[in-house]
């Protein structure tokens, strides 16, 4: 067991250490003292970095943890959250990023700004610095911590109980993260976002394809002919009305998610910002397209064959099961790889969205309120502290995540609904309703936050589900700013003009892909569906 122990915890070392030696080398030419160089890499950001970076932003330790324990329990319906973002994302580089880099945007509140008014700006940026350090981090940290517990038994290694264990790894996770994102800005997250990036692919990959391996005597194709025998309900990806995520969803409420969280959502989209010119930008976001129409081998799939192993041993903790199916494929000399894969994955979002709230704070309070005049040098060390001084409360905010009914994948986007559809709301209004005015758009903001609320956790005898919600709530919105405009209706005209920021040239490949994704994910539910 103490060899056992050596060799995982050696090759976990090698690998994390390789990590930071990696992007200490790419970083050690970069200025990071000036505003652009901090916070948005010196808009020097090629298409692989911005797709590695983006991919492990958004895949973390709630999509390997969570969203396994969720396709564990319910099957393939889950595949949603992940398929529909090639679409999203085709929409936000055809569409939205052109648009941004023309306005040379650091931050996505700063449209809002030039489209509506200054409190509207400062209003949602304070949303999404709070969403983010209540939500994201801390669901982030927790279900990094189960992971490295599950394979390491930190607990057992330094005799303690469960519960001391996590909070030692919450801790861990949370100061080396905070230390990627506090010292090196944005490219810092980029670049170890790249390799680890590479990690995931290949780790994440390793877990299906052993399984299959083992379950099929050799022949992984044999083995999941075998899997899908044992339950093929399971491989069905249109969900039921009364199910955990109902087919219908799609039309409704998850379009926007999805429009939101790929085109709108600062910590997503500043890997988009920081890019070299608009061909770089594009190239990044439909690679990513691509990757998550792949993903679900590595966060879907998994979860299935878990089932085939352990039926429904472990439906009373879904989040538990992932790091089990490790422990049960993986050889000893791999398992310390693969946790440190869990740790690149989960310090890729915590630093990505740190970096992000450091941006926001810097650039729409800081700069827009207090100090308009102040130095670059010094907006960097406010942007640092930022991100210490919120690092804290993450961490200590983690453990309040434990024992989430229904997952934590599945906690974390009902969470995210309080802010996503709002905001998402606002900006698609200020860029495709010219009459809606800054009063109709901080009246629907102001609605759609408190309605979400009301109708999730104070009213919830509806029976309605939560992606519902945000298709009702977003009908609304719009309701409430054409009415609220037409008595308060804008005073002036707003013109997008080119700042010179980047080169606004087009990726050649552009229409040829984004054609080439939508028709995949349409093929992939009329492949999958045919089960229901």
């Amino acid at each position: 067991m103490d060899s056992d122990l050596f060799i995982i915890f050696t090759s976990f070392i090698l690998f994390t250490v390789g990590v930071a030696y990696f992007t200490w080398y790419s970083l050690r030419k970069t200025n990071l003292k000036s505003s652009d160089g901090y916070f948005l890499g010196g808009r020097s950001l090629t298409g692989t970095v911005i797709a590695g970076s983006m991919l492990l932003t958004n895949i973390s330790s709630e999509h390997l943890i969570g969203m396994n324990g969720n396709s564990y329990v319910n099957g393939f319906i889950v595949i949603a959250w992940e398929v529909t973002s090639s679409i999203a994302l085709v929409v936000a580089a055809v569409f939205f990023v052109p648009k941004y880099l023309k306005m040379g945007l650091t931050t996505i509140p700063q449209f809002l700004e030039k489209r509506f008014d200054g409190f509207t700006r400062s209003l949602v940026a304070v949303i999404l610095i709070f969403s983010f350090v209540v939500t994201l981090l801390p669901i982030v940290l927790y279900s990094g911590a189960i992971g490295i517990e599950s394979l390491f038994g930190v607990s057992e290694i330094l005799g303690v109980d469960k519960t001391e264990g996590l909070w030692i790894t919450v801790v861990i996770i949370g100061a080396i993260g905070s230390i990627y994102a506090i010292f090196g800005g944005l490219k810092a997250v980029a670049f170890s976002d790249t390799i680890n990036g590479f990690g995931l692919l290949l780790g994440g990959l390793l877990i299906p394809v052993l399984a299959l391996v083992a379950i099929g005597d050799g022949n992984p194709l044999d083995g999941l002919y075998k899997v899908y025998e044992f339950a093929p309900e399971k491989f069905n990806v249109i969900g039921a009305p009364d199910s955990v995520l109902p087919f219908e969803v799609l039309f409704t409420g998850l379009i926007i998610n999805q429009l939101y969280f790929w085109g709108m959502n600062q910590t997503i989209i500043q890997r988009a910002l920081g890019a070299k010119n608009l061909k770089e930008a594009q190239k990044g976001l439909l690679l990513t397209g691509l990757f998550k129409i792949l993903i679900p081998l590595i966060i879907v799939l998994p979860g299935v064959i878990c089932f085939f192993y352990f039926q429904d041993a472990y439906y009373d903790q879904q989040d538990s099961v992932y790091p089990q199916l490790v422990k049960k494929v993986l050889p000893v000399w791999l398992i310390g790889f693969f946790a440190a894969v869990i740790m690149g994955a989960v310090l890729s979002t915590f630093n990505s969205v740190l970096n992000s709230v450091a941006t926001l704070f810097s650039i729409d309070i800081v700069k827009k309120h207090f100090k308009k005049d102040i130095s670059d040098r010094k907006l960097v060390f406010v942007g640092k502290s930022t991100s210490a001084i919120l690092a804290v409360v993450a961490i200590f905010t983690a453990p309040m995540m434990a024992n989430a009914p229904d997952g934590l994948y599945q906690l974390l986007q009902e969470l995210n609904g309080i802010y996503f559809i709002p905001i998402a709301s606002i900006l698609l209004a200020g860029f495709f309703m010219k009459r809606v005015s800054a009063t109709g758009a901080k009246a629907a903001l102001f609605f759609g936050l408190a309605f979400y609320i009301f109708m999730s956790w104070i009213y919830t005898g509806h029976g309605i589900h939560f992606v519902h919600l945000w298709g009702i709530e977003f009908v609304m919105n719009v309701i409430i700013m054409f009415v609220v405009s037409h008595y308060y209706p804008r005073q002036d005209s707003y013109e997008m003009t080119d700042v010179g920021a980047v080169s606004l040239v087009s990726w050649k490949y552009t229409k040829a892909m984004s054609i080439g994704l939508c028709l995949v994910t349409v093929l992939i539910y009329v492949l999958l569906g045919s089960n229901s």
